[in-house]
């Protein structure tokens, strides 16, 4: 028998030649920059410690609560915004706080809210006066989705909200004047608001947080949201902005839940806070005031989506659990209202368990990640240069591609001006909303369409005519990752901890341009890596929020509203080129874009008009040939 012969070694290419351009040594060597920022980072984190309790113990009364909302979905079971059930449930809560002393004050203004229209909406508040000009807000949505009564969302938070204004309203009155000066009135002013349009985005406390003369005093906003649920109690915290409350509110208002249920409350994961930085979303209330630099936190027993449904009754509600959420807001009032020390003031923060790592080392750490990429990147641009290496037909090519995805932009622009998309504020949409899940299929059917006859343009200096050149190859490598750095210095600009859906891209993509002769699947593994950010937020989307396959178009839906800024719509696109790119490279179907000599006469437009009148003629030929042979015959 003969003897296997020994397979030869793959012999190891040289550094800086074509094969083998990126300079593993100079990566490796960046990480290590990354060191200081993970150091300042460690030496940052710090224990904030709660305020004090109050003075006295906290007295909710669960049972009277729990008869208020049972008595407001009996009396409002649809309090839809804009329907005669939510004006009349806005009514209600004024006999309720006129019965209790209080001289309750309506703002009543016209929302375009995506998915109901048009709508007259009415914040209900008020007010007992403190004896300094600061002001805690205590607030609650009254509306509901409609698709059913909404006792847990959010007849029991209306239902704690009057509750808890019983307890600031004596019955001389003593506390309700315009100067109170009693010493067992609040030190600080507390205003009871119930918002309308809370279960489509927050639409009353965004107008609430922009247009109220009490805006500029607010120290604390507390949000009472479905807390008569089964769940046990949860913190919300994020904003519309890369913004968090500060660490001494979170931490008390932790501490009086733990004192009520000997356990602490439910919060967001350290990976969940930085998704929300990176792409700030709240379903709930506290998101516009944090936004405006506001400190704001929901108390809530609901997950991420507190969606009302049909089967919300009232016949699952937990008296225990409304007890213990009305006892640990009625404590909190107490603490916020004797702490001297709250700042209203809200920046980003990462909160780990009782630790705290401040937003800003955060964003040295990202930075840092940043490095890496952006040294070997300008070194591989460096590499080319000396090699004289031209990179302006890669160039023209990834013009090409942003040329397409402009044009796709554009096209979505457009339909939404002829209402193709939803429209209305830019808050939120609401997922049960007939906005957020039915998609407009003919319209998307209209826009795929037309971007793909955009992009038939588009490819006509796209196809690649012969093979590429590994000199060629390398430059559209170069000028997709020196446009990928570019992006990530304008999300840098816009919001640093975006970067965290951006970098598995920059540190995968890198390598693509040494696999070139590795076989397709190791390349498309490596391609599919880079996708881990932009999955991550769509994931996101379709997990915490409970929207499944619907999540790109909802987040499409708040392209659409203006919710999302158009500079990250910009960043977006040109990524998206970016990755276009690459994905030809990987595929083998790169070409640079062609000379003068390798043009086909005519320019891709009339190309493709071409094309398409000759295949009408063909069209119309064909069905001539029978009525000649009829004739013939």
């Amino acid at each position: 028998m003969t003897a296997l012969r020994p397979r030869s070694p793959r012999p190891r290419l040289r550094r800086g030649s074509l094969e083998r351009p990126i300079n593993a040594r100079t990566y490796r060597g960046t990480w290590l920059l990354v060191a200081m920022p993970l150091l300042i980072a460690a030496f940052s984190v710090r224990t904030p410690q709660p305020l004090p309790p109050p003075s006295l113990p906290a007295a909710f009364d669960s049972d009277s609560a729990l008869a208020l909302t049972g008595e407001l979905v009996r009396l409002h079971p649809n309090r839809r915004p804009g329907t005669p059930g939510a004006t009349a449930a806005a009514g209600w809560l004024r006999d309720q706080l006129a019965s209790l002393r209080f001289r309750p004050e309506s703002d009543r203004f016209e929302a375009d809210v995506p998915g109901l229209g048009r709508v007259w909406l009415e914040n209900v508040y008020a007010i007992a006066p403190g004896q300094s000009p600061e002001a805690i807000v205590l607030m609650a949505h009254r509306d509901g989705t409609g698709a059913g009564p909404g006792a847990n969302d959010n007849a029991s938070g209306t239902a704690a909200l009057v509750e808890l204004a019983r307890s600031y309203a004596s019955p001389q009155g003593i506390c309700l004047g315009e100067a109170p000066q009693q010493s067992s009135c609040p030190a600080r002013s507390v205003i009871f608001l119930s918002t309308d349009a809370g279960a489509f985005g927050g639409v009353g406390a965004d107008h609430f947080a922009e247009t109220s003369p009490y805006r500029d005093r607010i120290v604390a906003v507390v949000n009472l949201d479905a807390i008569a649920g089964p769940g046990p109690p949860r913190i919300q915290f994020a904003g519309d902005a890369p913004r968090t409350p500060g660490p001494t509110f979170l931490r008390t208002l932790a501490a009086r839940i733990a004192e009520q249920t000997g356990q602490l409350p439910e919060r967001p994961s350290a990976l969940r806070q930085l998704v929300d930085l990176g792409f700030p979303f709240s379903l709930y209330e506290q998101a516009p005031f944090v936004s405006r630099g506001i400190p704001a936190m929901t108390l809530s027993t609901a997950p991420d989506r507190p969606g009302a449904s049909v089967s919300d009754t009232g016949d699952d509600l937990s008296r225990p659990r409304l007890a213990q959420v009305g006892n640990s807001a009625q404590a909190l009032l107490g603490s916020l209202d004797q702490g001297l020390e709250l700042r209203a003031e809200t920046r980003s923060h990462v909160f780990l368990g009782a630790r705290v790592v401040p937003g800003w080392a955060v964003q040295i750490v990202l930075l840092g990640a940043l490095v890496p990429f952006l040294f070997v990147a300008v070194d591989l641009f460096a590499r080319c240069r000396r090699r004289r290496i031209r990179l302006a037909p890669a160039w023209r090519s990834l013009r090409s591609r942003l040329g397409f995805w402009a044009w796709a932009g554009l096209l979505f622009g457009l339909l939404g001006l002829l209402g193709a998309w939803p429209d209305g504020v830019n808050r939120p949409l609401a997922p049960e909303s007939s906005a957020a899940g039915d998609w407009p299929v003919l319209w998307l059917g209209g826009l795929a369409l037309l971007a793909g006859l955009g992009w038939l343009v588009a490819r006509e200096r796209l196809l690649p005519r012969r093979p590429a050149t590994a000199e060629e190859e390398l430059a559209g490598h170069t000028v997709a990752l020196l446009a990928l750095a570019v992006v990530a210095l304008l999300t840098v600009a816009t919001n640093v901890f975006a970067l965290l859906f951006l970098l598995p891209s920059l540190h995968a993509w890198l390598w693509l341009v040494q696999l070139r002769d590795r076989p397709f699947w190791t390349r498309a593994a490596v391609l599919g890596a880079g996708l881990a950010g932009p999955l991550l937020l769509i994931g996101s989307f379709a997990g915490r929020f409970g929207l499944g396959f619907d999540a790109p178009w909802y987040m499409a839906a708040l392209v659409a509203v203006g919710y999302v800024p158009l500079p990250l719509v910009l960043v977006l696109g040109a990524w998206l080129a970016a990755s276009g790119q690459l994905a030809a490279l990987a595929a083998g179907r790169y070409a640079p874009y062609p000379g003068a000599r390798e043009r086909p006469p005519r320019g891709p437009i009339r190309n493709v008009v071409r094309r398409l009148l000759r295949a009408h003629r063909t069209g119309r030929a064909r069905q001539s040939e029978p009525e000649e042979l009829e004739t013939v015959g």
